[in-house]
């Protein structure tokens, strides 16, 4: 089946969803005529009540598919007038695939490029369109890069059923959306009910009744129905056009190809997947890094960060490269593999063209850094943005970590605490180590179940490590609260801890105070347990005055 009749199925497919509606209202319709003509009144009203509250999610689901129009990504508008170069690449590469440049270009926050259009006419006729262009995918990438992926979003709006295939990808999207939203709506009606009974059970203890067991199994029923019903032909529609999602792609890595060359389309491909992983780390790992202690990064570094980071883990990046998915996200996914891609991209002929490794594609902007602070502002929370901004990122991390370690619960704390019914200091658990209850503590330790049915040396080799990691890390939280634990900010690999010891010419610690410290650990969490070597790096505690 060829690429024209393959939409025009979905075209079909998605027209029986507004049927598929239309008949569950006429069903209710014909229910109620029924129930009017051969009931009594009371019992009549009962089905029509019934009916009424079944229709709702109905015509709410027909409402869903309409998408509205401020949906999508927050983002910066880049102009012509402030981005003349940026333009300029974008117009050039919408004229290389034979279609029409963008109407509005948005700068995101996400690791992606899409364009979109608000169609007429269920996507047969043209409408404005809008160039979604992720920041940190600009920082990734270089500018030969960036032509080929402008060039493989501009190929999806290329050739005789360009409409239909468009509206494949928004119907796809839109019947997820819609799924999405009766599910959401569902656990609405049943948080909505667990509050009522719960202000009714407290109402009934006040009373000095017995409260009433919390039951929502009820709540939300309709909504849930819906959903089932809905999400049966939603994938009947996926599994119908993921053939002509995946040939879409497929074709638009073609059209990248034959404008960009080969090379630099291969690369591009290979690119995409590793910066997103990359980010989602960069992310995790340093810009959220200070959320728990209300701390946002300078001023502008919040994504400006990213690219100092990909500069120190190119090694690190090299490998992902060469560790390509080989597996799409979901069943449903409408991207094939990205080994797949690459694979196709790469047995293409020899066309001359090599990739060529200019600079990143971000120094396209006028005022990158300028571009950056405005990021934030659009992009964040207000209540992140209300956040103190760190002098750098090394007062981040040492703000960051002192509030995690402060607010440290370890499973070894834990089970001291329960043990004992006393705090969990490391103090009391170096004397409780000391008492020989070591091993009657890391029974109460969450561990396997291969652990928990062996018995002596076997028990401690499955315990050890988790005692070892709590024991760590009660050390150091101790360490800090007494304000002698400095932190080791790098972009190529995660921090390191300072301890206390003799320094080295440079002024920083000499590194063997650290393995000092695992060998006191080791020492603690031996067979016959030593807690010596622990206490003797721990400094003394402070005289009564």
């Amino acid at each position: 089946m060829g690429a024209t009749p393959r939409a025009l199925r979905a075209v079909v497919l998605l027209c029986g969803f507004y049927l598929l509606s239309l008949l569950l209202l006429a069903l209710l319709v014909g229910l109620d005529v029924l129930a009017l003509t051969r009931l009594n009144g009371l019992s009549a009203l009962k089905v029509v009540f019934v009916s009424v509250l079944l229709a709702i999610p109905v015509v709410q689901g027909l409402l869903m598919l309409r998408t509205p129009r401020t949906e999508g990504p927050d983002g910066v508008r880049a102009t012509e007038a402030d981005e003349p170069r940026l333009w300029a690449l974008v117009r050039e590469l919408a004229d290389a695939t034979g279609t029409r440049a963008p109407d509005e270009i948005l700068l995101t926050g996400d690791v992606n490029a899409a364009v979109s259009e608000q169609p007429r006419l269920l996507g047969l006729l043209p409408g404005p369109r809008r160039l979604y262009l992720g920041v940190p995918l600009l920082t990734g990438l270089s500018e030969a890069q960036l032509r080929s992926v402008l060039a493989h979003e501009y190929g999806h709006f290329t050739g005789g059923d360009t409409r239909l295939s468009a509206l494949v990808v928004r119907g796809r999207t839109q019947l997820a959306r819609t799924v999405d939203q009766f599910h959401a709506k569902a656990d609405d009606r049943t948080a909505a009910e667990r509050a009522r009974q719960e202000r009714a059970a407290a109402r009934r203890i006040t009373r000095g009744k017995k409260a009433r067991e919390v039951d929502t199994a009820g709540a939300g029923f309709t909504y849930r129905a819906m959903a089932a019903l809905y999400t049966a032909y939603a994938k009947l529609y996926l599994r119908s056009t993921l053939s002509t999602a995946r040939a879409q792609e497929f074709a638009a890595d073609l059209a990248a190809a034959r404008i960009t060359g080969r090379d630099t389309t291969a690369s591009a491909l290979r690119e995409i997947p590793v910066l997103a992983t990359a980010h989602d780390f960069y992310l995790g790992s340093y810009a959220v890094l200070g959320a728990p202690a209300r701390l946002m990064p300078p001023r502008g570094e919040f994504f400006g960060g990213f690219g100092l980071m990909l500069a120190a883990r190119e090694e690190n990046l090299d490998r992902l490269r060469r560790r390509l998915p080989t597996e799409p996200a979901s069943p449903y996914d409408s991207h094939p593999p990205i080994a797949e891609r690459v694979r196709r991209i790469e047995e293409l002929p020899a066309d001359g063209r090599t990739a060529q490794a200019e600079g990143a594609a971000l120094d396209l902007l006028t005022d990158p850094a300028r571009t950056l602070a405005a990021l934030e502002e659009a992009v964040l929370t207000d209540e992140a943005r209300a956040f103190r901004r760190a002098a750098d990122w090394q007062e981040l991390l040492d703000t960051a970590m002192t509030e995690n370690l402060a607010a440290l619960d370890t499973p070894l704390g834990r089970a001291l605490a329960a043990y004992s019914k006393e705090p969990a200091t490391l103090p009391a658990l170096l004397t409780a180590i000391d008492d020989g209850r070591l091993w009657q503590l890391a029974h109460r330790l969450p561990l396997s179940e291969e652990a928990l049915a062996s018995k002596g040396r076997a028990f401690r080799e499955f315990a050890r490590p988790v005692l070892r990691d709590s024991l760590r890390s009660m050390v150091l939280a101790d360490f800090s609260a007494r304000s002698l634990l400095r932190w080791e900010f790098s972009w190529e690999h995660a921090a390191t801890a300072r301890l206390p010891g003799a320094a080295e010419p440079d002024g920083t610690p000499d590194a063997s105070t650290e393995e000092t410290l695992e060998a006191a650990l080791d020492a603690a969490l031996a067979d016959r347990p030593d807690t010596a070597p622990l206490r003797a790096l721990l400094p003394p505690a402070p005289q009564p005055v």
